[in-house]
């Protein structure tokens, strides 16, 4: 089975041990290289160092048709994101995204993506060791409905819908007043895909201010180390 994990954090190197000790092609994904020393030296799979919100990126890591494609940064929004890149444009057959609001977790869900709650699974294991009744969100939800987006990308805009270029209203549409100048959204750690762990904000800072190409991506196994093409990241900014 290829799999492709998004973020090395503590879960993510955990899963990408695992998977590949069992015989699995996975390949892990991290802007910061020093998140890769979570993983054993007997790690037989790829890490690269990349935006995992890039889809340039995801499709020089073999990303494209993957068997099962996890978003494990941190940010909810950069894990919706690369998911939802893993869904219309890479053609993922099974996609989880990790999304610690419970709210959010569900919404997407419905719009097609499995939804991974930390906060929902860690609240149901304080109930059951306390012998209580409290009721809480599923920690796994499947998905239940159908992800837009592949239409919106095949068919272009459509009438009437809020928020898309070349619809009254929209930004770019006649009589729309102009954007802003400067970028649209920004990360809260300077990233756009951090590992999971309590010091990811850092490690990415320091990995993007000290890498020898803040926006290119780096391929990295236990052996050797090879640098692939930049990728322009793409900036997210959370919720």
């Amino acid at each position: 089975m290829k799999t492709v994990i998004v973020g090395c954090g503590r879960v993510g190197s955990v899963l990408a041990d695992s998977l590949d000790r069992a015989g699995h092609d996975v390949v892990i994904i991290d802007t910061s290289t020093s998140a890769f020393d979570r993983l054993p030296g007997s790690f037989g799979g790829e890490a690269v160092r990349g935006d995992g919100t890039d889809e340039d990126t995801l499709r020089r890591a073999g990303a494209e048709s993957a068997d099962l494609f996890i978003a494990m940064t941190e940010g909810d929004n950069r894990n919706v994101m690369a998911a939802q890149l893993a869904v219309e444009a890479l053609g993922a057959r099974q996609v989880i995204a990790k999304i610690n609001d419970p709210v959010r977790a569900a919404a997407y869900a419905d719009l097609g993506i499995n939804t991974l709650c930390r906060t929902n699974l860690m609240a149901t294991a304080v109930n059951d060791f306390l012998g209580l009744d409290l009721v809480f969100g599923p920690g796994l939800s499947e998905a239940t409905g159908v992800h837009p987006g592949g239409e919106h990308h095949a068919d272009g805009p459509s009438d009437g819908a809020p928020g898309v270029p070349g619809t009254p209203g929209a930004p770019g549409a006649p009589g729309a007043p102009a954007a802003s100048g400067g970028p649209a959204a920004t990360s809260d750690s300077g990233a756009s895909a951090t590992s999971d762990s309590s010091t990811s904000a850092t490690s990415d800072s320091s990995a993007s201010a000290t890498s020898p190409s803040a926006s290119g991506s780096e391929s990295i196994s236990s052996a050797s180390i090879s640098f692939q093409a930049p990728a322009l990241p793409i900036a997210a900014r959370e919720g």
